[in-house]
C-alpha cells in the first residue's frame, strides 16, 4: 500500500539549503591559528589486520604531510602549494592552501608500527590493527 504525500516546496526548498550548509560547513574547518582549511578528501578501508588511508597530495613534498595519531584519532594535514604571484593566469583552477582530514578511528591500532608511503602524488598510511581486535580463528578440535 502506497501513501499519498501533498507536495510541500516550502519544506523541499528547507532540505536544500540544510543540505547546501552542511556541504559549505564541511568543505572549510577552521584550523588552530584562525585560517580555514579545506577538508583533504580521503580513501579508506579496513582489512583483517590494517586500516589503509590513501589521500591525493599532488605537488606537496612528502616532508611537508603531518600525520598525527593521539589516541583514537587521526590527523593528516598537508599545504597544496599556491599560485604563482607573477603570472596574469587564464585559468585557475587547481586548488591549493592548507588541507586537512581529522578522522575518529573505529578500532585500537598500533601507531609504532605505522607506515606512510608517498608514490607520485600519492599518500599511503597503513595502520596495522591492534593484536586484540585482530581476526582469530579457533580451530574445533573433535573427542
Amino acid at each position: 500500500m502506497s501513501t499519498l504525500v501533498r507536495f510541500n516546496p516550502t519544506r523541499d526548498f528547507l532540505t536544500v539549503r540544510d543540505l547546501m550548509e552542511r556541504m559549505f560547513d564541511e568543505s572549510f574547518q577552521p584550523a588552530a591559528n584562525g585560517n580555514l582549511e579545506h577538508r583533504l578528501p580521503i580513501d579508506a578501508y579496513a582489512n583483517g589486520n590494517e586500516i589503509v588511508v590513501q589521500a591525493a597530495l599532488p605537488g606537496v613534498k612528502p616532508e611537508l604531510v603531518e600525520i598525527n595519531i593521539e589516541g583514537d584519532t587521526l590527523r593528516i594535514s598537508a599545504e597544496l602549494p599556491g599560485r604563482l604571484e607573477d603570472v596574469d593566469y587564464s585559468f585557475a583552477e587547481r586548488p591549493h592552501g592548507r588541507y586537512s582530514r581529522t578522522l575518529l578511528l573505529n578500532v585500537p591500532v598500533e601507531p609504532d608500527k605505522a607506515e606512510a608511503h608517498f608514490d607520485n602524488g600519492l599518500l599511503t598510511l597503513t595502520l596495522p590493527k591492534a593484536e586484540a581486535v585482530k581476526p582469530k580463528t579457533i580451530k574445533v578440535q573433535a573427542k
